[in-house]
């Protein structure tokens, strides 16, 4: 059966404000196996004037957090963000499970922002339903669980990280002339290479599909 990773860009991300917060961990947010393997966000929780100024149109929004501060190591959480007048304003909730995971810690010091790109594995009839797609082609982002978008596919890439090229036609894997990406970048002007790439169509054999989000007109 296929099993996808879909990564969903958010094309109105561009100028992220991001605000420093404290990053505490409860214990009543919901941390799962369906959340270790990105099949589902984590619940974030936030003061809702924090929500209005990250402006997160997706509800989702990118928490950054220092683990190390010695040799500046961080780990991102993507979460659905969901509003909490109780908090302060500089204060974002999470799973304690997922917290103590990560860093092995109860609460943390980091950042949030409104994210630019995440991802959420699919797999079964919901990834057969993408079978036999193409570069270009549109689907529903009820697939993924936000019906309030469109997805429209832009690329995607196979195991090994072969990438899919819109110019070659089918599900095919091939090798192919390239002066540019994707799958090749020239380090001079005019250089071409023979690369291994895919189709433009998606197959069991793809594991990661590359989506813009287009957001759905309100009437």
């Amino acid at each position: 059966m296929p099993d996808f990773k879909i990564v969903v860009s958010d094309p109105r991300a561009k100028e992220l404000r991001i605000v420093p917060v404290k990053v505490v961990g409860v214990p009543n947010l919901e941390y799962s196996e369906k959340h270790k393997e990105q099949r589902e966000l984590v619940i974030g929780k936030a003061n809702p004037k924090l929500i209005e100024l990250l402006n997160p149109e997706l509800g989702v929004v990118i928490i950054r957090i220092w683990k190390n501060r010695a040799n500046n190591e961080k780990v991102k959480i993507a979460a659905k963000i969901v509003p909490d007048s109780s908090l302060e304003i500089q204060v974002i909730a999470v799973p304690e499970a997922l917290l103590r995971e990560k860093i092995g810690a109860g609460e943390a010091i980091g950042e949030v922002f409104r994210a630019p790109a995440f991802q959420i594995r699919i797999s079964g009839g919901e990834a057969s339903r993408l079978i036999g797609m193409r570069i270009g082609d549109r689907i529903d982002g009820s697939v993924i669980g936000f019906p309030n978008i469109v997805l429209e596919i832009r690329g995607g890439s196979d195991l090994a990280g072969f990438p899919m090229r819109k110019d070659i036609s089918g599900a095919v894997k091939k090798y192919v002339l390239l002066s540019s990406g994707p799958g090749y970048r020239p380090k001079e002007e005019g250089e071409r290479r023979r690369k291994l790439v895919r189709g433009n169509t998606i197959s069991e054999d793809i594991v990661q599909i590359n989506t813009v989000a287009i957001f759905k007109s309100v009437k």
